[in-house]
């Protein structure tokens, strides 16, 4: 949700600095010999994300730098530079820590109540989403955060390991965010996530007695090293997660709403109902 830009801790920051370590790095592939589907196996990454971190779109992890250095033998530039690495514009600036850790998390869960999940947005709804902020922003900046939002989608064709867990209420579906037309293409895209083998949609039905999420949307996720971590937002604030004992009462809550929502099966026919009946 929080790809944002705005003022005081909601202001993004340059990325003047990712986009010169991607031409640094580019340097290097191209003085080495290697094309870019050449140097992604070796680096044990995509083609697609280094493309992204060559042309400054893309936070490179720890882990990436320390092999692009190894493999493109660059002298300790690369790991240099990544010192004074800033993100992009687009992440507010309290999400920018979760988005770090989203980026190497071996599972993922998301409890939304509010608007669809970030992950699982088309263009024409996050542009409606972004349209409806108050105050009003520039076209500049929901081009800009339009960008920020698609860079984070690439986590689910680009981490094929990682297990995603979505939970969001029927309501969201039936607001009609954007208008009919925009909720047609939205619930056609849930459908094509729906059918990615690590992605889990469920849905709460409009009719609940039973709701383990009163208190309002969470994130979890799990590390590499097997740490769990909790992340709670609100309008313009966002707060991480890290005591065992907090962690352990959101866990608990998202494994009893997995358990009150829809199957994914259910979730995807309901999907398909109320597709057709727009």
């Amino acid at each position: 949700m929080a790809d944002n830009t705005g003022s005081s801790n909601n202001a993004p920051e340059s990325s003047d600095s990712l986009k010169t370590f991607g031409a640094v790095v580019k340097v290097f592939r191209e003085r080495a010999g290697y094309t870019q589907e050449q140097l992604a196996p070796l680096l044990r990454y995509s083609v697609q994300t280094l493309a992204s971190i060559e042309q400054g779109r893309r936070f490179p992890q720890r882990e990436y730098v320390e092999r692009a250095e190894d493999v493109l033998e660059a002298f300790g530039v690369l790991r240099a530079a990544a010192k004074y690495l800033v993100r992009k514009p687009g992440l507010a600036a309290w999400f920018r820590q979760w988005a770090a850790l989203e980026e190497t998390a071996i599972s993922l869960c998301t409890y939304e109540c509010r608007l669809i999940p970030g992950l699982l947005q088309n263009d024409a709804y996050a542009h409606a989403v972004f349209h409806s902020t108050v105050p009003p922003l520039t076209d500049d900046e929901i081009a800009t955060r339009l960008a920020a939002r698609h860079d984070r989608q690439r986590l689910l064709w680009d981490r094929p390991n990682t297990a995603f867990s979505f939970i969001f209420e029927q309501a969201l579906l039936d607001r009609h965010t954007g208008g009919t037309e925009v909720t047609k293409a939205l619930i056609d895209h849930l459908l094509e996530c729906s059918e990615l083998r690590n992605v889990e949609i469920q849905i709460i039905p409009l009719v609940q007695e039973a709701h383990a999420a009163l208190e309002g949307p969470m994130q979890l996720l799990e590390t590499p090293d097997n740490q769990w971590f909790g992340y709670l937002e609100g309008q313009r604030s966002g707060q991480l997660i890290t005591d065992p004992k907090e962690v352990s009462v959101l866990q608990m809550r998202y494994a009893k709403l997995r358990s009150q929502a829809l199957t994914p099966e259910d979730s995807v026919s309901l999907l398909r109902q109320i597709r057709g009946a727009l």
